[in-house]
């Protein structure tokens, strides 16, 4: 059930921000209060599955070979690197970067966890993209199926993070499905649930905010 004080925030955030001739994507800033960020334990690092999605396919990509290589592609993976093309990004750094910047999301073949760890950690890792790994006994599609509706909380050690929660085209009823289930996590894993939460607030990409809690 969604609460009516956030869905009214959600509806009156699209109806006062100005149409674009883009697609915007609806955001949440997140602010937090009373922990220490210095402190690892006390970041947020999680990953939550969006019930509604995000409104946009996300490009994936996989680091596999072969059979596993080819079900990703049929998947509706973005690009599936080889381990050819793996050397070829370790030794072009420029190449790895435009790719990296392109891709929301990398999925990797248990066996190419090392070597992209040690010739691409530098280029992914700041961005947050460093691969999932594919388990022996997890399907590559049914992985790419459900990283379609997933999204990366992360404060790293700032008490403000922005997170998104879908596209501003969606109906605002889904819209604040999102946002409810963002804000459920947050409150179980934050060391004193809700009361480390100083505000939400919920935003398309250049328009009006409106608080949520």
């Amino acid at each position: 059930m969604v609460e009516k004080t956030v869905l009214e925030a959600v509806k009156k955030v699209l109806e006062e921000s100005p149409q674009r001739k883009f697609s915007e994507s609806v955001d949440l800033a997140i602010n937090l209060k009373n922990l220490d960020m210095n402190q690892p334990k006390n970041r947020v690092d999680e990953e939550v599955i969006l019930p509604r999605g995000l409104g946009k396919e996300l490009k994936i990509g996989v680091f596999a070979k072969g059979d596993v290589g080819l079900k990703a592609k049929a998947a509706g993976a973005a690009y599936v690197i080889s381990d050819v093309e793996l050397d070829e990004l370790a030794a072009d750094k420029n190449k790895a970067r435009t790719l990296a910047n392109e891709i929301d999301l990398f999925i990797a073949e248990t066996q190419f966890m090392p070597i992209i760890g040690k010739n691409l950690g530098i280029v992914l890792g700041p961005r947050g993209k460093m691969p999932i790994p594919l388990l022996p006994n997890r399907d590559i599609g049914e992985l790419i199926q459900s990283k379609q509706s997933a999204i990366r909380l992360r404060s790293k050690d700032k008490l403000t993070f922005h997170v998104p929660v879908g596209r501003r085209e969606m109906n605002p009823d889904y819209l604040a499905e999102n946002i409810e289930t963002v804000v459920a996590r947050l409150e179980r894993v934050l060391d004193k649930g809700k009361h480390n939460l100083k505000s939400v607030y919920v935003t398309t990409t250049m328009g009006k905010s409106e608080r949520v809690m």
